[in-house]
Order: C-alpha cells, then sequence, then structure tokens
C-alpha cells in the first residue's frame, strides 16, 4: 500500500483483546490486530482477526478472504446512532468494549443489504480523535520510510 498507493505509514495494534463483546446476541471473545494509515484525507484500517470467535469479520469474510469491511463514524450518542440505523433497515451486529480505562466501546451496524458493507460506530472521544490525529501528522511530508510500525514500541 505505501509504495503503490502512497498510504501510510502503518500503525500496527497486535493481538487486540475485547473486555466484552455480544455479537447477534450472543458472548463473542473475537481478537484482532489492525493496522492504522492515512491515504489522502481517508484514515484506513487493515484488519485481521487472530481466532475462530463469530464476529461481525467472519460475517463477511472467511479466514482466507479479504475485501472492504467497514466504513467508520464517530457519533455523539451510541444507542441513538444504533436506535437510528435499526429504523433505516440497518441492525446492530455486534457491540464490544476494549480495556478497562480507555473508553472506547464500538458497534457494527449491518448494512451489508444497503450499502454492501458494515458500518462501524463508536463515541467520539479526545484520545480517538487525538490517536487519529497523530496518523494524519505522521503521514505529512512522509517519504517512504518506516512504512509499519508499532504500537507497542
Amino acid at each position: 500500500m505505501a509504495a503503490k498507493f502512497g498510504a501510510g505509514p502503518f500503525f500496527v495494534n497486535e493481538n487486540i483483546t475485547l473486555t466484552w463483546g455480544e455479537h447477534r446476541g450472543e458472548p463473542t471473545d473475537f481478537v484482532h490486530s489492525s493496522a492504522y494509515g492515512q491515504w489522502g484525507e481517508v484514515m484506513l484500517e487493515l484488519f485481521q482477526q487472530e481466532n475462530d470467535a463469530k464476529s461481525p469479520y467472519r460475517d463477511m469474510f472467511g479466514p482466507d478472504e479479504e475485501g472492504l469491511h467497514h466504513t467508520a463514524i464517530m457519533v455523539q450518542d451510541m444507542d441513538e446512532a444504533i436506535a437510528y440505523f435499526e429504523a433505516n433497515g440497518m441492525p446492530l451486529a455486534t457491540s464490544c468494549g476494549l480495556r478497562p480505562g480507555t473508553n472506547v466501546d464500538f458497534a457494527f451496524i449491518d448494512a451489508r443489504d444497503t450499502l454492501g458493507h458494515m458500518i462501524e460506530i463508536y463515541p467520539k472521544s479526545n484520545g480517538l480523535l487525538g490517536f487519529y490525529q497523530m496518523v494524519r501528522d505522521a503521514s505529512v511530508d512522509w517519504d517512504g520510510s518506516d512504512p509499519v510500525r508499532s504500537l507497542s514500541r
């Protein structure tokens, strides 16, 4: 992606675990790794599920498949956003939380019938906005060096 399209650098977070998760009404504990990078005005997330748990990713792709999975938006009110999507024929697929104290809860709306992919929603937070800004700042005038950077360094 970096050499061919100029996207990057990518910041990798490996083996992300959930503190809680529910997929289609059942508990889930999917583990995933993500790489976050910038491509012009678009933030990209490259995602890999690390286990076989039920998830919004496995709803669309098997272990060896790939493709556009979701677009993401920040919302002011999670419950209000979920209700809006459900009222418009796009049901909640998954709701999850990350590590305690991170204040990051997120959900996946199944918009495949309408848009062909999922929609990820999460509450607007200063921490997340700061992370997105850090990724964007790293892409400005990036010379292509060090294209993959670990977030655990």
